[in-house]
């Protein structure tokens, strides 16, 4: 069979995917790229208004005090789980063969199983002023301590992940490696960082990427625990959006700001993938 042929062949099993990105994916973000350059409340014909909803959004204290909070997630999201599950990946698999570390690592990754709603209901609960066991201050309700205390909820849904996928990524280093470590006198610790870190880089680049990812467009929770509030003391681009497209009904103003969130999505990725290609 000849070069060109075999290539044909790929192409049919590329074909289903093809589509399915393109349905799901490329044709609506296209229409909600149509939909920013327009003035619409989703009923009637829409309105074109070119650059207006871009301008507006860069006299949006709102929209920028948004992406701020984002960084502020994408710490508690991403960067602490990261380094914590590092520690902790490293630690159980020290003492892998025993019960305890398989018990561990279940109840590490049991928040990624429970569905959002129901561990912000759980959270919600668990703090409200009035009956919560931990409710000893309106966590949630002050401005002062809302963003701080959903950026300690999210740390403890995210940190199962890395726990379990450098979990995986210590299977394949040479333990020959750990072994020669320790018999040059090599601590813990020189060990964890000389050896275990750089051995399990690319998946440590794996869940800073789609931890970041994930910070960027979080909704279920914010949606769930203080759907932005209070005032604006939580609010982020994913929630602002949809305050706008579907309370508001500025469908446009509410696409601009998806728009604006999928590109810095999209360069963040591409400069994650950059730098791990240098690595």
């Amino acid at each position: 069979m000849s070069a060109t042929r075999a290539g044909r062949g790929y192409w049919l099993y590329l074909a289903p995917s093809a589509v399915l990105i393109l349905a799901v994916i490329v044709v609506p973000f296209g229409m909600n790229v149509a939909a920013s350059f327009t003035r619409w409340s989703g009923v009637g014909a829409p309105r074109w208004i070119g650059l207006d909803n871009y301008a507006r959004l860069l006299r949006d204290e709102r929209f920028w005090q948004s992406f701020q909070h984002n960084v502020a997630l994408i710490v508690a999201m991403a960067i602490v789980p990261t380094l914590l599950g590092l520690v902790l990946a490293a630690a159980l698999f020290t003492l892998r063969g025993r019960r305890l570390p398989s018990v561990l690592r279940a109840a590490y990754y049991l928040p990624q199983v429970l569905p959002v709603a129901v561990a912000g209901v759980v959270w919600g609960w668990l703090l409200n002023p009035s009956y919560g066991p931990l409710g000893a201050r309106n966590w949630l309700g002050d401005p002062d301590y809302a963003l701080a205390t959903v950026m300690a909820i999210m740390v403890w849904f995210q940190l199962g992940y890395p726990v379990v996928i450098f979990m995986a990524g210590l299977q394949r280093v040479d333990p020959a490696l750990y072994e020669a470590a320790a018999l040059d006198g090599a601590s813990w610790w020189r060990r964890f960082w000389h050896v275990t870190v750089p051995q399990i880089r690319p998946e440590i680049f794996v869940v800073l990427l789609t931890c970041t990812i994930a910070a960027l467009k979080v909704f279920g929770p914010i949606y769930v625990l203080t759907r932005g509030g209070p005032g604006n003391a939580t609010m982020v681009p994913s929630y602002f959006s949809y305050l706008n497209f579907f309370e508001r009904l500025n469908v446009g103003y509410g696409s601009a700001i998806a728009t604006v969130l999928a590109v810095v999505i999209l360069l963040v990725t591409v400069a994650f993938l950059r730098v791990q290609e240098r690595a």
